[in-house]
């Protein structure tokens, strides 16, 4: 199948599930500071697998995970109901932990610019 296809069948995908974290899931176990990060669709797109990035510590990123994965049968009922595709893919959800990473990433860049702003001013 066409990689393009693929990709634009993929970003529609970030976009209901996007809107179903904002507007549609009701379960308290799902964080209000998550986010999908990316989506990738199998290339028959029997799958879609959904990275979710969550704000918080690990037992609020584990509920927001079991809480997705409790509503999948109702995520994939209206990625099909809002995309036009002869089978609607399965949401696997996975927690992206990148945006943490970099966050870490660059607190450790700036504490280095630091000491080594204040080397320089002896």
């Amino acid at each position: 199948m066409n990689n393009k296809r693929i990709n634009r069948i993929s970003e529609e995908v970030k976009k209901v599930v996007s809107q179903l974290l904002y507007n549609g899931l009701k379960d308290p176990r799902i964080k209000e500071m998550t986010s999908i990060t990316r989506v990738e669709v199998t290339k028959d797109l029997s799958y879609a697998k959904i990275y979710v990035s969550v704000l918080g510590d690990e037992s609020e990123k584990k509920e927001t995970i079991e809480g997705l994965n409790s509503a999948k049968g109702y995520i994939r009922k209206e990625i099909g109901s809002n995309i036009d595709l002869r089978h609607s893919p399965e949401p696997v959800f996975y927690l992206d932990e990148s945006i943490e990473q970099a966050i870490y990433m660059s607190k450790l860049i700036d504490s280095v610019n630091k000491k080594d702003d204040s080397s320089k001013e002896i």
